[in-house]
């Protein structure tokens, strides 16, 4: 399959530059150099493809994860190729609008091609066939859930054969409609039955449980896959990984501990930021010369909050509330038809417009566009020691806006629950993060992030 797979990458990315040659380049121009740029870059592009695991597996992953992974690897083959050109000055040799048509065209059959594959193959699946059958040893909680997944997700052509647990009830020898047999059995049970996975669902506690059973199982071909018991434990982007030749499994880490993920972030935040600046820029004279005009201060109000790693920075907003000052390590949030803030003030916090100088924090490298809101640092202080996770929040840059904020959750916490929801949606965040999410939130404060009930 990996075999064919390859085959298809390659054969599509040949293809594809040829069928643009054919498109766009004139007739009288030479074929024979653009065949060996598009046959190279066929075969950086396997490489290129392997290292992201596009050629593991995909069953049981949701469309989002390969088509990202898919996408940011057509990203990387396209800035090789450039970068090739240019390094080799042979850039002027080739037609531009055949490069853009190439790889743009190379990457959408790319994707066209495997979301067929993945359709027809769920398809299948749902229907009996290119099922992957596995017990499971541990019927505890973490088993049962195992199964109930499972069961849900026909899709993903995985069948549960039967149980393996040491404490089987006399009354109950089914669980989900699947039969429980003693451990101990397992070996006897495996030599009989055609079986392609074991999966061990067991306790953390149980590790010489798990040497013994692994021990019987030692001259079994069957593939074992261990799922340790992390649900109690709060986890942040948990991953396993090897480290001086021990196996380590990342229980919290920042996303941002990526070199590549990071500088995709900088530069998203950079290019987009500036942008914004220059496109606002009347809007933000206007916004300023407002709060000028109808109150005494300064423009910007500046407040320490906690970003990234917790370090502290200023963050910038239009100044909507009269000037005023406040007991040190004491913030009081905003509420309804709060005395301190001005009319022009209520529509600048009304329609999320006394954000916008935010737009230089990010410039600065103090927050990003999307991330977890930075909050006061008083509030930080109070909610860490009420909220389990809470500081979690700071594995990542602040955002103007973020996840929770397009779901609702922004404006006064009044309540331990709604500072919890927030915390909620923000380590959601930080857990499933991609440049596709983040445009996917900048798009949803566009359409509906601005104005908001709760915005006080």
């Amino acid at each position: 399959m990996n075999f064919l797979v390859m085959s298809i990458d390659i054969l599509s990315v040949v293809m594809t530059g040829l069928v643009s040659w054919w498109w766009v380049v004139p007739s009288n121009a030479e074929i024979t150099k653009y065949s060996l740029l598009v046959v190279l870059a066929a075969v950086v592009g396997v490489v290129v493809f392997s290292m992201s695991g596009l050629y593991r597996s995909f069953r049981a992953q949701v469309f989002v994860a390969w088509f990202s992974s898919l996408s940011f690897s057509w990203f990387v083959l396209s800035s090789i190729v450039l970068f090739g050109l240019w390094a080799f000055k042979v850039s002027e040799d080739f037609s531009r609008l055949w490069l853009g048509s190439w790889l743009l065209l190379g990457w959408l059959v790319s994707v066209m091609w495997r979301l067929a594959a993945y359709v027809a193959l769920n398809r299948l699946r749902s229907m009996g066939y290119n099922h992957k059958h596995v017990v499971i040893v541990g019927a505890g909680r973490l088993g049962q859930s195992l199964v109930e997944k499972i069961q849900a997700s026909s899709w993903t052509g995985y069948q549960v054969a039967a149980f393996f647990d040491d404490n089987i009830g006399k009354q109950q020898q089914l669980i989900f409609g699947v039969q429980v047999y003693p451990a101990h059995s397992l070996q006897a049970w495996l030599q009989s039955h055609h079986i392609d996975e074991v999966w061990f669902a067991l306790p953390l506690r149980a590790e010489k449980r798990l040497q013994q059973l692994l021990y019987d199982l030692r001259h079994s071909m069957v593939n074992i896959r261990y799922i340790p018991n992390l649900n109690s434990l709060r986890l942040l982007n948990h991953a396993p990984r090897e480290v001086l030749g021990f196996s380590m499994l990342d229980l919290s880490m920042s996303p941002m501990s990526d070199p590549m993920q990071r500088l995709l972030k900088f530069v998203e935040d950079k290019l987009l930021s500036l942008m914004i600046i220059l496109l606002i820029s009347p809007l933000l004279l206007f916004l300023a010369i407002g709060v000028k005009v109808t109150s005494n201060g300064p423009v910007f109000y500046r407040q320490q909050r906690h970003g990234w790693n917790g370090e502290s920075f200023e963050v910038l907003k239009f100044r909507s509330m009269v000037v005023h000052s406040e007991s040190d390590g004491h913030v009081t949030q905003a509420t309804v038809g709060d005395a301190r803030i001005t009319p022009f003030g209520s529509f600048l916090r009304r329609t999320s417009l006394d954000e916008l100088p935010q737009f230089i924090n990010v410039l600065k490298g103090d927050m990003s566009i999307v991330g977890p809101r930075p909050h006061a640092v008083a509030h930080n202080d109070y909610y860490s020691e009420q909220i389990d996770g809470y500081m979690l929040r700071h594995k990542m840059k602040p955002g103007i806006t973020g996840w929770a904020q397009v779901n609702g959750w922004r404006g006064e916490t009044d309540t331990l629950e709604k500072m919890q929801k927030r915390v909620e949606f923000d380590l959601w965040y930080i857990e499933h993060w991609s440049l596709w999410l983040d445009l996917k939130i900048i798009m949803m404060t566009i359409f509906k992030g601005f104005v908001h009930t709760n915005a006080r």
